[in-house]
């Protein structure tokens, strides 16, 4: 059962993973304006039955239910003047402010509630899904795996699959494995949600399972062409296949409904620059980058985009005031280095790069080049160090043979130096002629000087 049911996830349709969802309405009420097989909207909506609660609390819950907020919260209030403890009314309040806007006073209305009576499944459902809105990831999995284990006041298998399917959005790329588990239990509670599909996809790509999301994402499209978060998605994939040739017609038409969503400008950016395309591709990241101007992935797109594309003094600006955010990004550091190097400014890199390496010590780029700009820059002490380093991480290349041959030839260390013009002479083989023509005049020059 389990199975089947896994695989047929792959079926539905999908929308963004993890949306924001009100706060479940009280038990007994419902919502003329939420549809009633949705569990994400209404998780105890559907509950229906015998309501024994204290008079004013069911005529408080009957003007939520005529959205008469402003008459349930006086009744409320009133109520809990002299009921202080009573959970329930307690869970009714952060419903009214939690519907209202009100995420701090809900939550603490919900805390206030579950210290009441900790077996109140609605009140730990509601914190759960505010705690998710608002990013608090490890305490709303806490109160929703609480919520699984607990029973709606009225028999509603939708809340109890809410509850499980929000478990599921926030473990997809953590624990694929427990998301998995959580899909399942909700598949098996109440029926497929519009998110399912999307949901299994991307539970399947964190699980490494690149067929299965690739086919979840082609069956959600199927069913609803303009998910921009299926083409992410499905874009995403094929990105990691370069199949650059597929993924672009996919971009092209979801831009059309959608011009200026920045996750689809932002793959249609690595497509092209991946179809060799690079001055489109610049000129699709100069438009997000003006719509988003404080995005740093963005920002750091163009900026590498500048560098690598013979515009690296364009590229500086975007880097100096990333790095004023992140002073100690070392990759940051690394490719800010690498700009100043392209741009002839190599004294300027070497304490960027060497403030790279200490951050992050096992990057073989970052001692790459903090090698080439101290040695450009003549500070051929600090190149024999960082080539050594290097060294612990990668073999040397002729590039790396000809820096030890200058930096001991300029440091006079005759022997060495020889060594290594052999040795790059050797393994260049003609691909680099003016610095063979360099190593093979220094060696003679060596020769003399013994």
């Amino acid at each position: 059962m389990r199975r089947s049911l896994w695989l047929s996830a792959v079926l539905f349709i999908g929308a963004p993973a993890l949306v924001a969802q009100q706060a479940p309405l009280p038990p007994g009420t419902s919502d003329a304006s939420r549809p009633a097989e949705s569990a994400a909207a209404s998780p105890a909506g559907a509950a229906q039955g015998p309501r024994p609660q204290a008079a004013e609390v069911a005529k408080a819950e009957d003007a939520i239910e005529t959205k008469d907020f402003s008459a349930a919260r006086t009744t409320l209030t009133n109520y809990l003047l002299k009921n202080p403890s009573d959970a329930r009314a307690l869970f009714d309040l952060g419903y009214l402010d939690d519907s209202e806007g009100h995420a701090d006073t809900a939550e603490a209305d919900y805390r206030k509630a579950i210290a009441a009576d900790p077996q109140q499944f609605e009140s730990r459902l509601a914190l759960g899904l505010l705690l998710a809105r608002a990013n608090q990831t490890e305490e709303a999995r806490r109160q929703l795996e609480t919520a699984t284990r607990l029973e709606p006041a009225s028999p509603d298998p939708a809340s109890k699959a809410q509850a499980f399917r929000t478990l599921a959005q926030l473990n997809r790329t953590s624990d694929p494995a427990a998301a998995k588990a959580a899909l399942l239990q909700a598949l098996a509670l109440a029926p497929e949600s519009p998110d399912d599909g999307l949901l299994t996809a991307e539970i399947a790509e964190a699980s490494g399972d690149d067929t299965t999301a690739e086919t979840a994402y082609r069956r959600v499209l199927n069913v609803q062409p303009g998910s921009s978060a299926a083409v992410a998605g499905l874009v995403h994939l094929l990105l990691k296949e370069r199949k650059y040739t597929d993924a672009e017609p996919l971009l092209r038409s979801a831009l059309v409904r959608d011009p200026d969503d920045p996750a689809l400008n932002s793959e249609l950016a690595s497509t092209l620059a991946g179809e060799g395309k690079q001055q489109e591709a610049i000129a699709v990241l100069e438009k997000l980058y003006a719509l988003e101007p404080g995005d740093r992935l963005i920002a750091s797109m163009l900026a590498d985009a500048y560098t690598h594309n013979g515009n690296a003094p364009k590229a500086d600006p975007i880097f100096v005031e990333l790095l004023k955010q992140a002073p100690h990004d070392a990759d940051l550091l690394i490719s800010r280095g690498d700009n100043l190097i392209r741009q002839g400014r190599s004294a300027e890199a070497v304490p960027l790069l060497k403030e790279a390496v200490k951050l992050k010590p096992d990057d073989e780029e970052a001692w790459s080049n903090l090698a080439f700009a101290s040695s450009e820059s003549r500070q051929f002490l600090i190149t024999l160090t960082a080539l050594s380093m290097r060294s612990k991480f990668a073999e040397d290349t002729p590039g790396t043979d000809f820096l030890w041959a200058t930096a001991y030839d300029n440091l006079h260390q005759t022997k060495s130096a020889a060594e290594f013009y052999r040795k790059f002479l050797q393994a260049a083989n003609g691909k680099f002629p003016d610095q063979e023509w360099q190593a093979k005049h220094r060696l003679v020059a060596l020769e003399k000087m013994k």
